[in-house]
Formats: structure tokens, sequence, C-alpha cells
């Protein structure tokens, strides 16, 4: 799709430095866009780089001197780059209708907008609200509910009694409901605790790629409106996981851990279970939660600690080679360890 600046200027309600009628077709970064796209400064380091493009306009959150091209001020670059993709990239139509190769159980209810792909499995008395999507080969199991709006992209499997709410998206490979990691150590063995709960997810989720939420072992492991989840996180058992929160790649939420709301869990990220991360609070990429975090709190490190404190720490160590020398140094050639190292 072609929009011109200035109708892209008005969408994002932003000022307009340059000619509005300047036909846009595309987004490209700054050292690959041309005279026909749409580029973006969204961080001071890419001053250089956004000074030196080909690009025909830019988005910037103020006017920015000594650039040749058009510019559209807004007051987040990032926000309104979303926009313009939204525009430039629209996500097709889902079509309506069941395919014929579709496998529908008994009960179900399948509203006439939602689309149903090829292949895909509904068991018995599933929901599919208003203008769902249901992508070729996802497997839903019975009882489920899948809101309106919802994308289940292709081989989503929900397990029975998973609800998925209103314009949530769930991306490919991606698994809820499965059984929680439970199991009872005898002398026998491990004995496996039936996991009998369920899993909700509310609205507007997106669900990454081969990611995992597990049922209940009781009630009922929730994902709160708006959060959103990378590529390849686990979301144990009886997780509650609060409105808005974002867990990225690799993260992991181990059983009846509470998030609160606007959490973030960086890359690799791990929480233990039974604890409590306040709302706000974050943890950052490859740290491992073992204790309680206060809400607002920033924590790093193994095991994760105030990020001011591992920041001193890691400081330290930095300079630990150096302070090992200057120890050896004092204590003279009999000390303990003679030499250096």
């Amino acid at each position: 799709m072609t929009w011109t600046l200035g109708e892209i200027a008005e969408r994002l309600g932003g000022e307009l430095i340059g000619d509005g009628a300047r036909p846009i077709a595309r987004v490209r970064t700054l050292d690959e866009a041309g005279p026909g796209d749409l580029s973006f400064l969204t961080h001071p380091r890419y001053l250089e780089a956004a000074l030196r493009s080909g690009a025909g306009a830019l988005l910037v959150a103020r006017r920015l001197e000594g650039a040749s091209c058009d510019q559209v001020v807004v007051a987040s670059p990032s926000a309104a780059l979303a926009q313009v993709l939204e525009l430039l990239h629209p996500e097709p139509e889902a079509t309506a209708g069941v395919h014929e190769t579709a496998v529908v159980g008994a009960g179900c209810r399948v509203d006439p907008s939602a689309g149903v792909g090829p292949y895909a499995v509904l068991g018995r008395r599933v929901s599919v609200g208003a203008g769902a999507s249901i992508g070729a080969h996802v497997a839903v199991g019975d009882d489920c509910v899948i809101g309106a709006g919802a994308v289940l992209h292709p081989h989503v499997v929900l397990y029975r009694r998973t609800v998925v709410g209103e314009r949530t998206v769930v991306h490919a490979g991606a698994v809820l409901g499965a059984d929680g990691f439970g199991y009872a150590t005898e002398d026998a063995g491990h004995r496996k605790i039936p996991q009998v709960g369920d899993v909700e997810v509310g609205a507007e989720v997106e669900i990454g790629a081969l990611s995992a939420v597990d049922r209940a072992l009781l009630g009922t492991t929730r994902v709160g409106d708006g959060s959103k989840i990378d590529n390849l996180v686990q979301v144990g058992h009886n997780v509650q996981i609060g409105r808005g929160a974002i867990l990225c790649g690799q993260s992991g939420v181990a059983g009846s851990a509470r998030l609160g709301e606007g959490v973030v869990l960086a890359g690799q990220a791990g929480v233990s279970g039974h604890l409590e991360i306040g709302a706000g609070a974050r943890v950052a990429a490859k740290s491992a939660v073992y204790q309680s975090v206060a809400a607002g709190t920033t924590v790093a490190g193994i095991p994760a600690q105030p990020i001011a404190a591992w920041r001193r720490q890691q400081a330290l160590l930095r300079r630990l080679a150096e302070i090992w020398r200057r120890l050896l140094r004092l204590e003279g050639p009999g000390a303990r360890g003679e030499g250096e190292s």
C-alpha cells in the first residue's frame, strides 16, 4: 500500500517538515532506505546514520537539523513506527468459514465470521468467537474458549479447558494447557501428580512461537490482559501473571510464582516457584530470582539482587586480578600462594 507523507503525518498526529505529497510505500532502516522510503531515528546513537541516510523521510522525536530529507516529528518514533507499519503492511483478514478438511467436534459453536483452517481439529464443545482465526493443523481440546478476533497460528495446541481472550495472538507451535511439572518422588520412582486445573489467557496477549503455558495443578494458570510473551518461554503451573507483563525469550517462571502488573523478565531470566515479583519490577537478562522482589525494583545476577549492588560487584570483579597482585606484593614472597598468578 502507498500513502503520502502528509497522510502519514496526519494519522500520527505529527508535525510535517517537507513535502506532504511524497509517496511512501515502505519502511526501511537508515542504511537501506532510499528516496521513496520512510525511516526512523529512535535513539541518539543513530544520529550520524540518520544524517547520512538516503531515506526520503524520517520519523524523529524533534526536528533534525542538518538533515536533507523530509521529517515527521512525533512524540515517540517507536510508537509511530508501529502505527506506520500497520498502515503499510495490514494483516490479511481471516477467511471466514470452516475448511473442508477441518474436524469439528460435537457441540462446537463457531461464529460464522470466524475461520478454521485446513486440518485444524476442534474437540467437543469448543467456542470460537467472531472474527477469530484458527490456522492450519491447530489442535484445540474439549471445552476450550477462543475469544473474538483471536488468532491461533499453525500448529498451536490448546489442551482441554483452555481460554484464549479476545484479540490474543498465539504463534506457531505454542502449547497452552499441557500438564504442569508435578511429581511425588518415592522409593519406586517419580509418581505423577495429576494436573487437573486449566489455563486462562486474557485479552490482547501475544504468545511467541514454541512457548508453553502449563495448566494448573488445581485452579487456574493465568496470563493477564495485554501481556507479551516472547518465543521459547516457559510458564509453569499455577503461575499468575498480571496485566501488561513482558517475558522475553527463553525466560522461565516456575510453578505458583506471581508476577505483578507490568513486570519485565529479560532474556533467559528465571523465577523460582512460589515467589512474588511486585508490580513494575524488572529482572535483568540471565538473572536467577530466588527470593521475592518488591514492586518497582530492578534486580540482576545469580542470585538476583538489587541492580546497584550487582553493578558494584561487577566493578570489583573486573579489578580482582589487580587487587590480588597488590595483596601479594604487600604480603611479600613468603605469603601463601607465592608468586603471581
